[in-house]
């Protein structure tokens, strides 16, 4: 789901349970991930070889090897998509069947759900909770919130929500100082277009990537660019 749509679904439902899965590739289930791989893998010789590569000892920097019997390897080339399929089962369909109506994203162990109300918004967190412990997992304490897209009536009467997909603080902030960083006196020495040539790529990227939605919020940040070359 985009965050347009994201956007739009917090205009009708302002409150949002944003959770996050503590350490989420390190604890899932092998058994309880081999009943998902059953649903969708029918060759036994291919699902041997998924037990084998989920099983495999880790090697150490010292050279030791450390048993695993859960969890899936971060980087490995099936992670993503056995990780997903584990989810699939665990939450989507899940959640989907008990709790009529939902609406939520979800990209890799990042899950947002809208509700109604904040009493709905607790009513799912006890729920979910207690599902996700059951299949081995945890959400995270801190980091597992419930938001609301706070809203209120301008002067005309017509009621406005602030939310926004535009780029954070922290985003915004990070991108100031490595424009600081850049080396702007060595550039007062030399041609225009050989430092140009440096920015353009990195401009048009964060343009591109936090410009899809809120672009002016990127372009009040990118105007700090704009001072740094007038001085």
């Amino acid at each position: 789901m985009s965050d347009m749509g994201k956007g739009c679904r917090c205009w009708k439902r302002a409150w949002v349970l944003d959770m996050d899965i503590q350490g989420f590739f390190d604890n899932i289930d092998h058994d309880l991930l081999m009943k998902a791989v059953d649903r969708h893998v029918t060759e036994d010789w291919q699902k041997l070889y998924i037990r084998r590569w989920l099983k495999a000892p880790v090697q150490l920097a010292d050279g030791s090897e450390e048993s695993r019997d859960r969890g899936t390897p971060q980087g490995g080339v099936i992670s993503p998509l056995l990780a997903n399929l584990f989810l699939h089962y665990v939450f989507d369909r899940w959640v989907e069947k008990r709790w009529g109506g939902i609406q939520f994203e979800r990209y890799a162990d990042d899950i947002v759900c809208h509700c109604s109300s904040e009493r709905e918004a607790q009513a799912l967190k006890s729920v979910l909770e207690a599902r996700f412990t059951e299949c081995g997992l945890t959400l995270h304490p801190r980091k597992t919130k419930i938001v609301y897209c706070k809203s209120e009536y301008n002067r005309q009467g017509q009621k406005k929500v602030y939310f926004t997909a535009a780029i954070s603080q922290t985003a915004a902030k990070e991108i100031r100082n490595q424009i600081n960083k850049w080396p702007w006196r060595r550039w007062r020495q030399k041609e225009l277009g050989q430092f140009a040539r440096f920015c353009q790529s990195r401009l048009r990227g964060w343009m591109q990537y936090y410009g899809l939605f809120g672009r002016s919020y990127i372009r009040n940040v990118l105007f700090h660019f704009d001072l740094r070359l007038s001085r």
